[in-house]
């Protein structure tokens, strides 16, 4: 039986009252689960009036992926409306469990399924590059560190529509086009032509696990070799092959590829790449419940597996992006350049498609260089007027020391 404990907030004062819902629900996310006794979801209500409340519902990954949220939210719509309605609570009878699809998977993965799904990715891993060189500005702490924050960035809908067409004519999906685009930044920071990164696939391409709650999403390590300056239109085609052959072997479990490859593990970063790309394109209803008004804020974990993660999704106005960092790995103006670049070649490839990527990281590297000369100009101007007023009245030794601190960094 599902518990829900009711928390009353109402005799706080508003500051107090919002410090500590940001308490409770930080303590929420981060109290663990018992794998072995469960249960794996928790339910908390918060009464901050006689008409708001704030309902906090955590579960582990391991019973649900995004797919299944869309589930529970139509089915938690269904359920309030019938009950409020004084009907008897009722859904349509689920054809399997999650169950009968974790028996039928581990039979499935034997003989020579496995072999021929193991053969693919290790030919595909095989001599896998160094992780991504990015721009740090700190060295790597031997001690795992998982502090995160983000930035977003909206690209509009015509852009959006644009790089849909280009997608289109290529014979591509906006995934491809948006992770080949990823791929050239990577290059341009990294200068490693070879690069690896990971991406969530849902994993559900079978109808009877379509309406079912549980943890179906599997990882895909994709691989794509940038070498010998191709052509925007030829890195999509590169990523096109290697996103296609990656979902006919989809089935297997990526923490049993890391077994089988035999790397070395740590609890720092993951084995085989240490950046992420989502594209989140499943549709997710909206929570209705009678005589309610609804909303659902953003909860923040605190924590990433990964050193940079982007992840898109598509939304009426385009599409809504967020770069989510380690903080003690990057700045935050590092991943504000980040934001920029990405969104330049984005501009660019709709103007050109077949531009040579030599020409792309030249574009980005102008544009870099173009930012600081006009940064600096506003600091020099800056440290001007500043002098100015200085001269205007005694100068003491420890200021014009500050200026000149200043003016170093």
């Amino acid at each position: 039986p599902l518990e829900l404990p009711v928390i009353d907030l109402c005799q706080l004062p508003e500051a107090e009252q919002k410090s500590e819902v940001q308490r409770v629900s930080i303590a929420e996310l981060q109290r663990p689960f018992d794998l072995v006794q469960g249960p794996l979801l928790r339910c908390v209500l918060l009464q901050l009036s006689e008409q708001e409340y704030r309902l906090l519902f955590t579960t582990h990954h391991i019973v649900v992926d995004y797919w299944s949220f869309g589930i529970i939210v139509a089915e938690l719509s269904a359920l309030y409306r019938a009950l409020v309605n004084g009907k008897v609570a009722s859904l349509p009878e689920l054809p399997i469990q999650y169950a009968d699809f974790a028996i039928w998977q581990r039979q499935q993965l034997q003989g020579e399924k496995l072999k021929s799904q193991l053969a693919y990715w290790k030919q595909q891993l095989s001599n896998a590059p160094p992780p991504l060189k990015l721009p740090t500005y700190k060295p790597r702490s031997p001690v795992p560190t998982y502090q995160r924050a983000s930035q977003s960035f909206l690209l509009p809908k015509h852009l959006t529509e644009a790089l849909q067409a280009i997608a289109q004519k290529a014979e591509a999906t906006l995934f491809m086009l948006l992770l080949s685009t990823f791929k050239v930044l990577l290059f341009y920071y990294s200068k490693q032509a070879d690069i690896v990164v990971g991406s969530p696939i849902a994993n559900r391409n079978r109808v009877e696990v379509e309406r079912l709650i549980g943890f179906f999403i599997n990882t895909l390590a994709l691989r794509t070799n940038l070498a010998n300056d191709p052509n925007f239109l030829e890195i999509v085609q590169k990523v096109q092959k290697v996103t296609i052959d990656a979902c006919d072997y989809q089935d297997l479990p990526f923490e049993k590829l890391v077994a089988e490859l035999d790397l070395e593990r740590n609890l720092e970063s993951n084995p085989l790449f240490r950046v992420w790309f989502v594209l989140q394109n499943t549709p997710m209803p909206s929570l209705e419940l009678q005589g309610l008004t609804v909303n659902a804020p953003e909860a923040k974990t605190g924590g990433v597996r990964y050193d940079l993660k982007l992840s898109l999704v598509e939304v009426p106005e385009g599409l809504e992006g967020s770069f989510e960092y380690k903080t003690n790995l990057f700045e935050a103006s590092t991943i504000t350049q980040m934001v920029e670049l990405f969104e330049l070649i984005l501009t660019r490839v709709v103007q050109e498609p077949d531009i040579k990527l030599s020409k792309l990281t030249a574009m980005l590297e102008d544009s870099r260089r173009q930012k600081q000369l006009e940064q600096a100009k506003i600091f020099q101007e800056s440290r001007r007027q500043k002098l100015s007023k200085l001269g205007r009245r005694a100068v003491s030794g420890s200021a014009v020391k500050d200026l000149n601190r200043e003016s170093s960094q």
